[in-house]
């Protein structure tokens, strides 16, 4: 499954580093940031808990860009 999120990112370079740590999140399959749009597309592993999983991802953004928000 495919869930695209609204992100507040302030620069290109936390954006890469943010859809790096995403990729590392269990249950993530895919994620992808773009900066310019402000958004985070994440693909789930299959029987993924979404909202578990997307609490995880917002914690590894926040180590990146402690200001960071993710509209769940």
């Amino acid at each position: 499954m495919k869930k695209t999120y609204q992100i507040e990112v302030d620069c290109a370079n936390c954006a890469n580093l943010m859809e790096d740590a995403a990729r590392k999140t269990n249950g993530v399959q895919d994620a992808t940031v773009n900066f310019m749009m402000q958004k985070m597309i994440v693909e789930f592993e299959d029987g993924a808990d979404v909202k578990s999983v997307m609490k995880d991802v917002l914690k590894a953004c926040k180590k990146i860009e402690p200001d960071c928000e993710i509209e769940l």
